[in-house]
C-alpha cells in the first residue's frame, strides 16, 4: 500500500522550514491557535490580493507576519493606510478577550509587524498557480483547456525542471466525480533534497468543489 506524505513536510529539515517560528515555549497552545486566527483572518481578508504564503516569526511583546504576495500594492494601500488597517484588525484579534486576563498578561502590549513581500513571477509558486487554475474553473472555463494554459506557462518560466497538475472532482458538472492531471518534464517526488513546490486549492462551482493540486520541480538543492 501507498503511503502518502506532504511533499514540503517531507523536507521540512532538509531543505525548508516552518512557516511559524519563534519563541512559544509553555505558551504553545495559545500561540497556536494565535497563528490559526492570524492565517484564517488574512487569507479571507485579503482573497483576492494573491497571496502566496502567510509566515509567522514569535519574539517576546513582538509578532512579525511576512505576507508573500504577488499584488503587493492592494495590500499596502494607498500611502501604506492598507497595512495599517491590517495592524488594527489583528491587534483586535489577538487582544485577550477577558479584562482580568488583560491586566495580567504582558501580551496584552503586542507589537505587531507586518512585512509584505513581492512574488515577482507567479507561474513559479504553487500556490498562485493552483489559486489561477481555480479560479478559471469557477468561471466555467472548460478544465482541459485551464490545465494545458497553465502547463505551457509554467514550463517556459526559467529554473523549472518540471511539473505536474491535477484536478478531481465533478469535473463539468458531470454526476460521477474523477480525477484528470498532466505531467511535464522530472517529478522525483521521493528524493528529499529535490526541491518541490506543492500546493492545493478549490473551486467552489454550482455542482461542488473541485479539487487542484499542483507540484513544481525547481532542481536538487544540496
Amino acid at each position: 500500500m501507498g503511503h502518502r506524505v506532504h511533499p514540503k513536510a517531507f523536507r521540512i529539515k532538509e531543505i525548508n522550514d516552518w512557516d511559524a517560528r519563534g519563541v512559544y515555549q509553555k505558551k504553545f497552545p495559545e500561540y497556536l491557535e494565535g497563528d490559526f486566527k492570524i492565517r484564517r483572518f488574512l487569507k479571507k481578508k485579503l482573497e483576492k490580493a494573491s497571496v502566496e504564503k502567510i509566515e509567522i516569526e514569535r519574539f517576546p511583546g513582538k509578532i512579525n507576519i511576512i505576507i508573500s504576495s504577488a499584488r503587493p500594492g492592494l495590500i499596502i494601500g494607498r500611502g501604506g493606510g492598507g497595512i495599517e488597517e491590517l495592524r488594527k484588525d489583528l491587534g483586535a484579534l489577538l487582544k485577550p478577550s477577558l479584562p482580568l486576563e488583560a491586566l495580567l498578561n504582558k501580551e496584552s502590549k503586542l507589537e505587531i509587524k507586518l512585512e509584505i513581500r513581492e512574488i515577482r513571477n507567479p507561474w513559479l509558486s504553487a500556490s498562485l498557480s493552483s489559486q489561477w487554475i481555480a479560479q478559471q474553473i469557477e468561471r466555467r472555463i472548460p478544465h482541459r483547456r485551464v490545465l494545458k494554459q497553465a502547463m505551457d506557462r509554467i514550463s517556459v518560466v526559467k529554473g523549472v525542471e518540471g511539473c505536474r497538475l491535477e484536478i478531481a472532482g465533478r469535473l463539468g458538472g458531470a454526476e460521477i466525480a474523477r480525477r484528470e492531471w498532466l505531467k511535464r518534464g522530472k517529478m522525483p517526488r521521493q528524493t528529499i533534497r529535490a526541491e518541490i513546490d506543492y500546493a492545493a486549492a478549490g473551486a467552489r462551482c454550482t455542482y461542488g468543489i473541485i479539487g487542484v493540486k499542483v507540484w513544481i520541480y525547481k532542481g536538487e538543492k544540496f
